[in-house]
């Protein structure tokens, strides 16, 4: 009886995971295949855009650029240079100081001239309080408006105040240790002037690590494969997650996310969804989910858009300690979002987010790293009891091994060979190295880390975000790099 109850057990186990890995393995097949097809869609738009149109066009809409801090006075002026550079006619930065325990506040006050000034806030969303307003004195930096505000311990909160006090129907909304490109603007609003059938509530774009790439006074000059581990890690991770994960799912209009690191948002919308939870720890990913519900139930025709091109260049963690704790908190924030959703799985009112979007994030995101974690110990189980059946058990790692290889460097290639972002085949070539040992050092640790994270979640356990330790970045002066917009001949 136990004999046969253990073998029910173990064909169940295999048959369920067989036919889970299949079906992962087939998405990304799908997404692959879109992804090519978008890509190639958006080059040969691309080929007769005329970006000074946009730029010159009376109906490009007003941009406002929202940017919170806390504790960056390492990176804060050449941060916030940065966010003045963009070649786009009308916009503003905003940059939110949640109530930063360090010199953040007065350096930017005294490096860009900034006086306190008498504002009419308006609350649209709620937030901790606002301590004051600045602005500069000096008109070369009219665009620039800081608030300083009471911390609220989640960059949601002082996202809320970047809306609240924002001037223009859009917002965009960044990190403020992020390098951003100087066409981010007419690029991400291009989506939105050239859509005519639906209304798009959100657009994104490519982001990259910055780490080992040059910096001028907040300009890339020179961008550079990481040098640090971890980083490239990282950095191949984004490459396959944007190029061909959300470009894929840009073809069909179902875009999981849009990162925090760089996401424009149509803000009327944003703000009668809710705005960002501020008790959320994926505050990307729930607004996405809170503005898809909003015009689904008003019956809004709306899309969300991805640009394959690399906008944004943000510094990822190089210590094992601080990406677990990037990483626990993802985690938490997707099991939570799931939760607080839930009545959207497979619900027809929603559309392809109900039976194509949130099934997805919960199948082959959320459930992954449980059925990985769950299938190394049944195979421990089995090795133990003398079990396993070797040959099959080979020839199966050597498939899925052999295929997350092939899905990778095909990522990396096909996005090199488009963009050329690297100026060396050296470069690639360290990007590449990673995806024969990505499943050996650096997937376990995403496995690890996301369940850390869905215990802290059901536990309610606190979280620690931490200091990010920014390193800063090199500065050179190089010649500027080429348009993000620039092909393989």
């Amino acid at each position: 009886m136990g004999a046969t109850f253990i073998e029910y057990a173990s064909w169940f186990f295999e048959t369920t995971v067989f036919i889970y890995g299949v079906g992962l393995l087939l998405i990304y097949a799908i997404l692959a295949i879109l992804s090519f097809a978008n890509i190639r869609l958006f080059l040969r738009k691309e080929s007769y855009t005329d970006y000074k149109v946009i730029v010159g066009s009376p109906l490009a809409p007003g941009i406002s650029v929202i940017a919170p801090a806390f504790n960056e006075g390492l990176t804060i002026i050449s941060n916030v240079r940065s966010l003045l550079t963009f070649d786009y006619p009308n916009y503003e930065v905003i940059i939110i100081n949640d109530g930063s325990t360090d010199d953040t506040l007065e350096k930017v006050i005294k490096e860009f001239s900034l006086v306190k000034v008498d504002f009419a806030y308006d609350v649209k969303l709620t937030s901790k309080p606002v301590r004051g307003v600045y602005k500069s004195s000096d008109e070369a930096y009219a665009k620039l408006l800081v608030v300083d505000k009471e911390n609220g311990k989640a960059k949601a909160d002082a996202t809320n105040v970047g809306i609240n006090v924002s001037a223009f129907p859009y917002f965009l909304c960044t990190d403020v240790d992020c390098i951003l490109h100087t066409q981010t603007l007419q690029m991400l609003v291009k989506p939105i002037m050239e859509e005519e059938k639906k209304r798009v509530i959100a657009t994104g774009a490519t982001l990259r690590m910055a780490n080992s790439c040059e910096v001028d006074e907040g300009v890339l000059i020179n961008i550079k494969a990481p040098r640090p581990l971890l980083a490239r890690f990282q950095e191949l991770e984004y490459i396959r997650s944007f190029v061909l994960g959300k470009m894929g799912w840009s073809y069909i209009n179902a875009v999981p996310n849009v990162s925090g690191g760089l996401g424009l948002f149509d803000k009327e919308i944003s703000i009668k969804a809710g705005g960002y939870d501020p008790a959320s720890f994926g505050e990307d990913m729930e607004l996405r989910m809170r503005m898809s519900r909003y015009v689904y139930d008003n019956k809004i025709d709306a899309s969300v858009r991805y640009i394959p091109t690399t906008l944004c260049w943000t510094e990822g963690p190089t210590s094992v300690k601080i990406f677990m704790r990037q990483r626990t908190r993802w985690a938490r924030g997707l099991l939570q979002l799931m939760l607080a959703h839930k009545k959207m799985l497979f619900n027809p009112a929603y559309g392809r987010v109900g039976f194509i979007v949130f099934p997805y994030n919960f199948f082959f995101e959320l459930l992954a790293p449980v059925i990985e974690f769950l299938g190394i110990i049944y195979y421990i189980f089995l090795i133990y009891f003398g079990l396993v059946n070797w040959p099959y058990a080979i020839i199966l790692l050597i498939f899925v091994y052999t295929y997350s290889v092939m899905i990778s460097t095909l990522s990396v290639l096909w996005d090199q060979l488009t963009f050329q972002y690297y100026k060396t085949w050296g470069d690639v070539a360290r990007i590449a190295a990673m995806v024969f040992i990505e499943m050996i050092i650096y997937h376990p640790l995403i496995v690890v880390f996301s369940i850390r994270g869905y215990y802290f979640q059901l536990t309610n356990r606190k979280h620690s975000w931490g200091n990010m330790q920014r390193a800063g970045f090199k500065k050179s002066k190089s010649t500027l790099p080429q348009s993000p917009t620039t092909q393989a001949t």
